[in-house]
């Protein structure tokens, strides 16, 4: 427990360290050298949330995730991207994000209620054992992208939705539409409304295809979350379309 207690309080540190970078974020950015030249041409833009970031840190409000995860996501090649995963924005309670979308750091119990119900489909889809806590990484390993449409959020009670329309949408349309114009094999799974919105950058390409459902929410998961079977979904179509099957048991 002080081990656990230790390291959300440096988490909610690092979440207080104030953001500097004298109007040029995208250099500091810690992610693969992949994205750094998908993302240069919104250079501009990623500079502008960097400002916006700092703006709110200097009125007092503790970012989630840590910067040092913001960009978790993007750590991994651009080219290894075979599934895409879209979220709405972080969780906002401290500690908890960690820069994928739906994952949690391995220390944080209990699970959130839509990654519960996420793992129970995995579950009855697979017949794989419930993973033991919501660390997700494992599939970013295998060319899974975990991308919330928002990369941050103010890290307090009733904070979800605080950063939208604040400008990472026009970063994450860039994404997407970058990982579809590569022309190589593309899944992706869209949970609910917000992320099924982004289904036109998606259609009408070869070499995409789409899952879609209500989001694993406990407001909507029996209305057809339930029995999707995303996860066989996605690795019939990346078998269709020539790319590696995930191994998504955790």
């Amino acid at each position: 427990m002080t081990n656990q207690f230790n390291q959300q309080e440096d988490l909610f540190s690092s979440a207080h360290q104030p953001l500097t970078t004298n109007g040029d974020y995208f250099s500091t950015l810690n992610i693969d050298d992949s994205w750094r030249q998908v993302l240069a041409p919104i250079a501009p833009d990623i500079n502008a949330m960097g400002d916006f970031l700092a703006a709110e840190q200097a009125a007092g409000y503790t970012i989630a995730p840590p910067e040092e995860d913001r960009w978790r996501a993007f750590r991994y090649p651009f080219d290894k991207v075979t599934v895409l995963i879209v979220g709405q924005d972080p969780y906002p309670t401290p500690g908890h994000a960690m820069g994928l979308s739906f994952s949690l750091r391995p220390e944080v119990k209990p699970l959130a209620k839509s990654l519960v119900n996420i793992f129970a489909e995995l579950q009855s889809d697979l017949g794989v054992d419930r993973p033991r806590n919501g660390d997700l990484s494992a599939w970013s390993d295998q060319g899974v992208m975990l991308l919330n449409r928002v990369l941050s959020v103010r890290a307090q009670t009733g904070g979800a939705g605080s950063h939208r329309k604040k400008g990472w949408e026009k970063i994450t349309d860039h994404v997407i539409t970058s990982l579809v114009n590569r022309g190589t094999p593309l899944v992706a799974i869209l949970w609910g409304k917000d992320a099924q919105s982004l289904s036109p950058l998606l259609s009408g390409h070869p070499n995409v295809k789409q899952i879609k459902s209500v989001h694993p929410s406990p407001l909507s998961a029996s209305r057809g979350f339930f029995g999707s079977r995303p996860f066989t979904t996605a690795n019939y179509y990346l078998g269709k379309l020539g790319a590696p099957q995930v191994n998504w048991a955790l």
